[in-house]
């Protein structure tokens, strides 16, 4: 296959990322494999697309540093993005505070892609809808937390109120858990000060608080809608916060611990599979508090990496497996399926 990973740059990749732990899967199993980031595409006159884009060296690597620096250094070669079997969209949008124009670029250049019989993952049009944390919304009410979404601090004063208990407040658009934060029930100075801190930049969160989530959250891997497994090892593990800070999302130090599945956390994931196949999300990774789900990852869900180290497995190799079988029906039926059933055949 001719597998192309769209980042947010290919020069600030890392090599913990599960992007690279992909990447090395897919070029071990003999595939060609590019990187391009947002401002490596092109629409050129003749209307194909085009990205100035990095090739993993026809090499082998025994480790993901080795393979991401000599992916960095390598000399960029135009790519025909339709000559492509896969474009896999793994960017993150957060990221790009201080770059707007380049958010969506991946998708809009994706949906073209996909109209002209490439495999996109995820489904551009699915990634456009769960661009925000307002996707969570469209998820069964059993298994999500109830949320308020507002610019109006009166709307979640009433809200605390209805709670009559502690409420979490952050950002509709936000990642790795920055700017989230517990309100006390009657503090309503604090409430004050945080919805202003929070809504100077953008909608509002508010939502119930979950005890459980103080005891930590669970990072767990669907592919193709269904819990990611490899030997009857689930992809997933716990994280825990190291401190006093309520978030256990590894960027502001929250540490990996193994997990134990349970029918209650296999049933949330079944809860929201019809979901994510409908929107051709291939790969996703869920963050769930108890019975509830936090958060859905659509975009660049990580912790592949601490998935493997728990279960000795290897689930990189078994993702890009699941993706050289999409590229064989493809083969074999053409056009018969839109992206976006493809995404989760």
């Amino acid at each position: 296959m001719r597998i192309a990973f769209f980042v947010n740059d290919v020069d600030t990749e890392q090599e913990n990322y599960t992007t690279t732990r992909l990447a090395l899967a897919a070029h071990t199993r003999g595939h060609d494999v590019w990187y391009a980031g947002a401002d490596d595409l092109t629409t050129l006159p003749d209307s194909s697309l085009s990205a100035r884009a990095a090739p993993i060296p026809t090499k082998r690597f025994r480790s993901l540093k080795s393979l991401l620096r000599a992916t960095q250094a390598a000399d960029r070669e135009a790519l025909a993005l339709e000559e492509l079997d896969v474009f896999w969209l793994r960017s993150d949008p957060a990221e790009e505070a201080d770059r707007p124009w380049a958010r969506h670029i991946g998708i809009d250049f994706g949906h073209v892609l996909a109209d002209r019989g490439v495999i996109v993952l995820n489904d551009p049009d699915g990634l456009r809808r769960a661009a925000n944390k307002m996707y969570v919304q469209l998820l069964p009410a059993a298994v999500r937390p109830r949320t308020l979404i507002t610019h109006d601090l009166d709307a979640v004063r009433a809200f605390m109120k209805e709670e009559g208990a502690d409420i979490v407040l952050k950002p509709l658009h936000g990642s790795r858990g920055e700017n989230v934060f517990v309100v006390r029930r009657g503090d309503g100075a604090n409430l004050n000060q945080i919805f202003e801190a929070i809504a100077s930049s953008g909608y509002v969160i508010a939502q119930e608080y979950l005890a459980d989530a103080a005891k930590g959250d669970i990072r767990m891997f669907l592919l193709n809608g269904r819990p990611l497994t490899v030997d009857g090892r689930f992809a997933a593990f716990r994280r825990v916060n190291t401190g006093p800070d309520l978030r256990n999302n590894m960027s502001v130090g929250g540490q990996a611990k193994d997990l134990r599945m349970t029918d209650p956390i296999l049933a949330v994931a079944e809860a929201v599979r019809p979901k994510l196949v409908e929107d051709g999300m291939f790969l996703v990774g869920l963050d769930i508090a108890g019975d509830r789900i936090l958060e859905v990852n659509v975009f660049s869900p990580g912790g592949l990496g601490s998935c493997e180290h728990f279960s000795e497995v290897d689930y990189a190799g078994a993702i890009i497996e699941a993706v050289e079988t999409k590229s064989d029906l493809v083969e074999a039926y053409g056009r018969m399926f839109p992206n976006r059933q493809i995404a989760v055949l």
